[in-house]
């Protein structure tokens, strides 16, 4: 009896630990959701209805604001700027960050273990830090105001996580399979290409996406290092709906929800490999 006892205490203990557990992750989830909800809903109202009501459904949900962000911003052409931008960094980044992560995890030199502190040590430096020197090259590069800066700056500043990411991935490549494809005939591009770049994808995928969500949301460079139209991203586009003296804020709330719509469509695909790639990189970096 006191046996069974015991086994019913110590499942009744578990029931609750796992209730306890669901509720905190519960109580986040609703936390993260709640501002995206509110973000939503008041898209779909009149800046009156925003005014009188701004925790209420709207009386009549209409699609006029986005019409309005699509035509007041010039949307479609900043959406593709932005597109044009994030796809150039992500594939600069990954290129750069791929090769300097197989020199540093599968080859031996001295000062190695130095010159990757180094570079990872990179994301501790504030943004704001970055801003002067880049602003002083872009401009006596040539390039202010062009979308090239803005895919040279995004590339370089993930550099240090993507090399994090990656390297510890590649470390974690058999040595085995890089002696059998020397004996095989790899050299360094072979043993780069065909053995250890497929083997460290998850890796790759989880830096493109970092490298990805920050180009399309970064605001600060954009404006440091740009000046019109033809050469701003999304995320510029949201202050055109406020003045001097008006702000349309359901016209922005429209444009705000068009903006963050891919990068929450490219997590929602990507989460597993995501979540992998980051559990992978920590476990075994």
């Amino acid at each position: 009896m006191r046996k069974d006892a015991m086994r019913e205490t110590m499942t009744t203990g578990r029931a609750a630990a796992r209730l306890a557990m669901w509720a905190f992750l519960g109580f986040f989830l609703l936390v993260s959701l709640l501002p995206l909800a509110w973000l939503l809903v008041n898209s779909l109202k009149t800046n009156l209805e925003l005014e009188a009501a701004p925790f209420a459904l709207p009386a009549r949900p209409s699609l006029a604001n986005y019409a309005t962000a699509l035509a007041t911003a010039d949307l479609p052409r900043l959406f593709a700027n932005s597109v044009l931008v994030a796809a150039c960094a992500v594939a600069l980044n990954l290129a750069v960050a791929s090769l300097a992560s197989f020199a540093l995890a599968r080859e031996s030199f001295r000062g190695r273990e130095a010159l990757h502190t180094a570079l990872t040590a990179g994301v501790l430096v504030p943004l704001i830090a970055f801003m002067v020197p880049y602003f002083t090259l872009m401009t006596r590069a040539g390039l202010y105001d062009k979308l090239a800066a803005l895919v040279l700056v995004y590339a370089a500043i993930n550099i240090p996580v993507s090399v994090f990411l990656v390297s510890s991935f590649m470390r974690t490549v058999p040595k085995e399979l890089e002696e059998a494809a020397i004996i095989d005939g790899c050299g360094f591009a072979g043993r780069f290409w065909k053995v250890v770049l497929p083997l460290s994808r998850s890796g790759l995928v989880t830096a493109g996406t970092f490298c990805f969500i920050y180009a399309w949301n970064e605001f600060l460079m954009a404006m440091l290092l740009t000046s019109s139209l033809s050469a701003r991203t999304i995320q510029l586009g949201i202050r055109f709906f406020t003045s001097q003296f008006v702000t349309d804020y359901t016209g922005m709330f429209a444009a705000i929800v068009l903006s963050i719509a891919p990068t929450v469509l490219a997590y929602a695909f990507l989460h597993d490999k995501i979540v992998a790639g980051l559990t992978a990189g920590a476990v075994k970096g």
